[in-house]
């Protein structure tokens, strides 16, 4: 069974790396496909959110799960019109 805290602290992670994602998914939809930049956008948050589950000691099951939270954040950001 999942404690209260690690739920919490899953969605938190969940967010955060959703929200990472969105403005670097924007800047990626404004790029030349498969451009150096382009590479950059997409792999540029995925060290800070290694460290944040690190730090907070998470298991691996949950890693599909914020993989699922950067692609999403990625699209979104990605549709986003200002």
């Amino acid at each position: 069974m999942i404690l209260n805290a690690e739920i919490a602290l899953v969605t938190g992670l969940f967010s955060l790396t959703f929200m990472l994602n969105m403005p670097f998914g924007y800047l990626r939809g404004r790029t030349k496909r498969y451009s150096f930049m382009w590479f950059l956008c997409i792999h540029i948050p995925i060290p800070f959110i290694f460290f944040a589950r690190t730090l907070s000691q998470l298991d691996f099951k949950y890693i599909p799960l914020f993989v699922s939270a950067a692609v999403i954040g990625q699209i979104w950001g990605g549709k986003l019109e200002f």
